[in-house]
């Protein structure tokens, strides 16, 4: 297989993966995270972002820029046992299709990652249906999610952060993928896009406990091989989204939620300590 094959293959399992996350991440916050459900999502998703992070630092390694636009993922939404339903067909799907893309791959660390992630889908599938086999009637001919009781405005204010923490975090995981010969300052890119994960909880909880899809949407993302570039735009990035955040500190229907305040103030005191160590990144590079 030629190596521009490989890398158009890979991105399409990339974007497989990508959309599984968005989808298990969605409907763990609709229920909740610390419910038995939104849990065992969430547990999945996680397992879905290291095969996200397996393929990416294949392409990158690879030279090619992994393409970070997510997939579709049909599901049925009528009610909890057809999503679940949904999540075992689209799991057993990617089994097959892994195990035939293993079969014509001759390097043996790509194909190790495509059988692995061919029987940890299929573990996954398992997993789903062992979920759904435990619904009880009420759970699962009901949906997640609640009656939303935010206002318009901070609803709004809420689902900007969504969208730029989840754009941030794409744009730091392509950074370390693609920049990996960066050495320990791609690593921290990576690093931080871990920290942004759990930045974009934060606002999407508040969104989905009132029954909001979270704005899980992906914008433009700079494809450049500058690593100087991709520092000068994490913090036009990072500046952005700290004053969106400031300003959610200032709602006055915000300070009222104590759980939110908290979780606004750790999100501002990270991104100030990530500007002040991307402004070092910036002076050592100029």
């Amino acid at each position: 297989m030629e190596n521009q094959e490989l890398i158009q293959m890979l991105n399409k399992d990339l974007a497989d993966e990508h959309a599984a996350i968005l989808r298990y991440l969605t409907h763990s916050y609709l229920e909740g995270e610390d419910t038995p459900i939104g849990a065992k999502l969430l547990s999945r998703c996680r397992e879905e972002m290291w095969h996200m992070h397996w393929l990416g630092m294949i392409i990158g390694t690879l030279g090619g820029e992994p393409d970070m636009e997510p997939a579709e993922y049909p599901y049925d939404p009528t009610n909890r046992a057809t999503i679940l339903k949904s999540y075992v067909d689209y799991e057993k799907n990617l089994v097959l299709h892994y195990e035939h893309e293993a079969e014509n791959v001759n390097d043996p660390h790509i194909k190790r990652v495509l059988l692995r992630e061919a029987w940890e889908s299929e573990m996954h599938a398992e997993k789903f249906q062992k979920m759904r086999d435990k619904l009880s009637p009420e759970q699962a001919a009901g949906l997640p999610g609640e009656e939303n009781e935010l206002s318009d405005e901070l609803a709004g204010m809420l689902q900007k952060s969504v969208a730029a923490k989840y754009n941030q975090m794409l744009q730091t995981l392509r950074d370390a993928w693609v920049l990996q010969d960066h050495g320990l300052d791609a690593w921290q890119r990576m690093d931080f896009s871990m920290t942004k994960m759990k930045q974009l909880a934060h606002s999407s909880e508040p969104v989905a406990e009132n029954g909001i899809e979270p704005n899980l949407i992906p914008g433009v993302i700079h494809t450049g091989k500058s690593f100087e570039e991709a520092v000068d735009k994490a913090l036009n990035d990072l500046q952005d989204s700290l004053d969106l955040h400031l300003k959610l500190q200032s709602n006055e229907e915000a300070k009222k939620d104590g759980g939110l305040m908290s979780n606004l103030d750790l999100t501002t005191r990270q991104e100030r300590y990530e500007a002040e160590e991307l402004h070092d990144r910036q002076k050592k590079l100029k």
